[in-house]
């Protein structure tokens, strides 16, 4: 079987999968998995770029992602009235007080000779800084979260259209790639994977705890879509009429409708990715990225400067991670800081690029779309074979409940057993790296 031929047959049996939802579920579902898988494969592709171009083993994945959630907010809400008036002012002061103690720390640390003299100096600053980072703040924030609380109680955002918002998270999301390669790019692997989970924790919990930015754990709703909404469109006698004409009800067609422009938006974005990506890869700095990969040692003999392309390939991954999100927050209308787990936003994305094949951009694409195909139908599929197992048992049967209940837990046994069966029968991935 060619190349072509097989890449062609493992897309159609995805495709046939999602037909098969439409059919025996609802066309509701199967847009969905088509909308959340073209988001996957975006954020797969991001860490392809990382781990597949460079051999980067990024575990903050979960934090770029939240950070294009933040995005979305920052650029599409509508400023809170009198919000800024009340602490905007001493908000920005205390951040720019926070970054003038770090810059302050630094200049110490640089003027002054080694020794327990420039420790002391370098604490103080930082020590006195704190203290007078928070004295400005703290007033500032309690001023803004003072207002409407129930319903707002942050600053809000630009009220800009929300587009914007998807570039913009990408930009937030590299800069913090760039903050973080900076102070742990010379580090080995495994201890930058674990900086780049504290870090996505750090962020994480900035989001859920403050308010002034993000609302916390109570949520940012309503944020603004680039698509009509479905009740305007149910009240369009317009649209009413025109989803007649294919057999739709107003409230049914009106949420295929969005959902099939979310995908257009979605699709457009992925394919310009795709098509930067591919360029990239068969670049000569793709092929530079990949020497280093392979021989780190052999590349810096050669003369070139791996920590600098290790940057690069960090922070571009990183703002593809950051589009996605920033599109995921758009399409959900909300930011809710609790619901990004690591399971969710850093090991099933892994799980994306290793079964898609690393180092391969079509391999993430159908790692994306094959991974969240089984991350949503599983569940389901195995709340039925348990029911079929049990179907002679008596209702009240311990073994049975047990069973029946334990189907929940089907999503995770079933992405370890597809990982490890491709790891073993193909340990390249479904699309290895040419």
């Amino acid at each position: 079987m060619t190349e072509t031929v097989r890449n062609t047959f493992l897309f159609g049996v995805i495709a046939i999968l999602i037909l098969f939802v439409g059919f025996q579920q609802s066309w509701n579902s199967a847009l969905l998995i088509i909308a959340m898988g073209l988001i996957s494969s975006i954020m797969a592709l991001g860490v392809n770029l990382q781990w597949g171009f460079a051999g980067l083993f990024n575990v903050g994945i979960m934090g770029f992602v939240a950070l294009g959630g933040l995005a979305a907010v920052l650029i599409g809400m509508p400023p809170t009235e009198g919000a800024f008036a009340a602490g905007g002012l001493g908000v920005i002061g205390a951040l720019l007080l926070g970054a003038g103690t770090i810059l302050l720390a630094i200049a110490v640390m640089k003027r002054m000779g080694a020794g327990w003299l420039r420790n002391i100096a370098v604490i103080a600053v930082l020590v006195a800084g704190f203290f007078i980072f928070r004295a400005v703040l703290d007033p500032s924030v309690a001023r803004i979260e003072e207002i409407n609380p129930a319903q707002t109680g942050y600053l809000g955002g630009l009220g800009l259209p929300v587009l914007l918002a998807w570039p913009v998270g990408g930009v937030f999301a590299a800069a913090a790639a760039w903050l973080i390669g900076k102070t742990a790019l010379g580090l080995r692997s495994d201890y930058l994977a674990i900086a780049t989970l504290g870090i996505a924790e750090i962020i994480i919990a900035i989001l859920k705890n403050e308010d002034w930015l993000t609302r916390g754990v109570k949520n940012v709703i309503g944020v603004p879509r680039p698509v009509p909404y479905e009740i305007d469109l149910q009240n369009s006698a317009a649209f009413v009429e025109r989803a007649a004409g294919f057999g739709f009800d107003p409230v049914e067609g009106s949420t295929l409708y969005v959902k099939v422009l979310y995908i257009l938006l979605f699709a457009t974005v992925l394919v310009i990715l795709m098509w930067m990506a591919q360029r990239a890869l068969h670049s000569p700095w793709g092929r530079m990225l990949r020497a280093i990969r392979d021989n780190e040692v052999a590349a810096e003999a050669m003369g070139k400067d791996v920590t600098a392309r290790h940057l690069q390939v960090f922070i571009l991954g990183s703002a593809i991670c950051g589009i996605a999100g920033a599109m995921m927050t758009t399409m959900d209308s909300q930011l809710t800081p609790g619901t990004y787990q690591p399971l969710r936003f850093t090991f099933l994305i892994w799980v994306m690029v290793i079964v898609g094949g690393s180092g391969n951009n079509l391999g993430s694409v159908l790692g994306g779309f094959l991974i969240w195909f089984l991350w949503v139908q599983v569940e389901p599929m195995g709340l039925w074979l348990m029911t079929a197992i049990t179907s002679g048992m008596a209702e009240e049967a311990p073994l049975k409940v047990h069973l029946i209940e334990s189907a929940a837990h089907m999503r995770l046994l079933t992405m370890g057993l597809v990982l490890l069966l491709v790891l073993r029968f193909s340990p390249r991935g479904l699309i290895p790296e040419k």
